[in-house]
């Protein structure tokens, strides 16, 4: 298992970073790595990544997310395999803390990828930690945002459920 840890701090409150972070599919605008994110469900995504020649498609299923706090992910492929987490601290009223950790199992062709010891990786979560950074503190405010929570998988609703209707039900016919 390989790990890559990096932090970086945006100049923007807590709540609009992990607003940001929440919309998968304005990735690509900033991070030059990712290509496409379709969000096939709320706690599933697939994303579509090149590195230099290499192209990688795989699906990740978010575990754990905590609005203005977490987001934690596990690729559903057994290899390469890959799992993450995105964590979110202020540090001032409009300041936060960004950090990103990856732990990777390396496969076949993708280990030149994933492989921790070669720095690439490093390197790449580094740029587009800075990518983020760019992009959030240029528009100054999310794009978008999705509170939910999850946990162990299981999407949690933002509001409570309604209480149902005590309306008699009237007779047909």
């Amino acid at each position: 298992m390989n790990t890559i840890e990096e932090t970086i701090e945006v100049a923007v409150p807590v709540r609009t970073a992990y607003n940001q972070w929440t919309q998968f599919k304005s990735f690509p605008r900033f991070m030059s790595t990712v290509k496409r994110v379709e969000q096939i469900r709320p706690a599933i995504t697939h994303w579509f990544i090149r590195c230099g020649p290499v192209l990688c498609a795989f699906q990740t299923e978010i575990v754990h997310q905590r609005p203005d706090s977490s987001v934690m992910w596990r690729c559903l492929q057994r290899r390469p395999s890959h799992w993450g987490e995105a964590s979110f601290r202020p540090t001032a009223p409009d300041r936060t803390q960004v950090t990103v950790r990856i732990e990777s199992t390396p496969g076949r062709v993708a280990s030149l990828l994933t492989n921790a010891s070669s720095g690439l990786t490093r390197r790449v979560v580094q740029r587009e930690l800075g990518h983020f950074k760019e992009f959030i503190e240029g528009l100054g405010q999310e794009s978008g945002a999705w509170r939910g929570s999850i946990h162990n998988g299981h999407v949690q609703p933002t509001e409570p459920e309604p209480p149902r209707s005590r309306v008699a039900r009237w007779p047909v016919g």
